[in-house]
């Protein structure tokens, strides 16, 4: 367990130095791969050089580490004149001058997760969806992009109610987005790092269904002995398919390695979790498996 702490003498703003702490983890991360004890002691010249430039004067200064990689390095230091890159210096601090590319390219990606409360009588209390729009981008020059997106408030101030948008909270975007043009016209713009970069971060508070429905019973029997029936059934359109479906089961700390049986796929008791693990490689829309162990 590695623990990263600041210290502040006046009544600071805590969001500030919160972000500040994970920026500066991340940062270590990409330098170190693992932020640990032995890395830290490893490194422990580099990462003076790394705070110095992440703060100047108890202020956040420059935390992208693709900029800071460009003039601070692990390699041996000789005796010469080492001078910030200009990116540093200028209003756009998150991406390099003269970038040149034979080929134009953007990728995007939008990664969503559902979180699913779910009681004893198979009743969702609580769902949402968490998304993260990742980019990579392969640009010369310096590009301004432009994003939109089916928002509900957009929708709205636009005189669209017809549209069918979504309403988007805990929005939190990269710092290239200019946050005033999208507060007047909800549009993301933004001249992108160079590279790959996570470019926002939302919530959806909206009632979903679950995507594989999990049904158990658990019968216990003589001599400590006790029987899952575990049955997954993919509530998706029969076109689809989700990939590598892992099934955890929970299981008491004492249990001991069982003999599983399932109508596809492989099962596994996995001790240091506490859990079978079900691992489904391909799982189509409209079908249902069982698992007994």
């Amino acid at each position: 367990m590695f623990i990263v702490v600041c210290t502040t003498k006046i009544n600071a703003n805590i969001t500030m130095i919160l972000t500040f702490l994970y920026k500066c983890v991340r940062v270590f991360c990409e330098y170190f791969k693992e932020l640990e004890e032995e890395s830290i002691r490893d490194n422990f010249v580099t990462v003076y050089e790394l705070l110095d430039e992440l703060m100047d004067f108890g202020f956040p200064q420059s935390t992208d580490s693709k900029i800071l990689q460009e003039y601070i390095t692990q390699e041996g230091h000789k005796l010469e004149e080492v001078r910030p890159p200009p990116a540093l210096t200028q209003q756009v601090s998150w991406r390099s001058d003269g970038l040149k590319y034979r080929k134009n390219e953007v990728f995007l990606d939008v990664v969503e997760s559902v979180n699913l409360l779910v009681n004893s009588n198979a009743n969702v209390l609580r769902s949402e969806i968490q998304g993260v729009i990742k980019m990579r981008v392969y640009l010369s020059g310096m590009p301004e992009l432009r994003l939109g997106l089916n928002d509900k408030i957009l929708f709205e101030t636009s005189g669209r109610t017809k549209n069918k948008g979504v309403e988007l909270e805990d929005v939190r975007f990269h710092q290239c987005v200019r946050l005033s043009r999208f507060e007047n016209d909800r549009t993301i713009s933004f001249v992108p790092p160079d590279g790959e970069f996570e470019l926002m971060s939302y919530r959806l508070n909206t009632q979903v269904k679950p995507l594989i429905w999990i049904e158990s019973v658990i019968e216990k029997h003589a001599h400590s002995r006790v029987e899952y029936m575990v049955k997954a059934k993919s509530q998706f359109k029969r076109r689809s398919t989700a990939n590598n479906v892992e099934i955890i089961i929970p299981v008491p700390s004492d249990a001991d390695s069982g003999r599983f049986k399932a109508t596809t796929g492989s099962v596994k008791y996995v001790p240091e979790r506490n859990a079978m693990v079900w691992s489904i490689k391909s799982f189509p829309g409209g079908k249902e498996f069982l698992m007994r162990s």
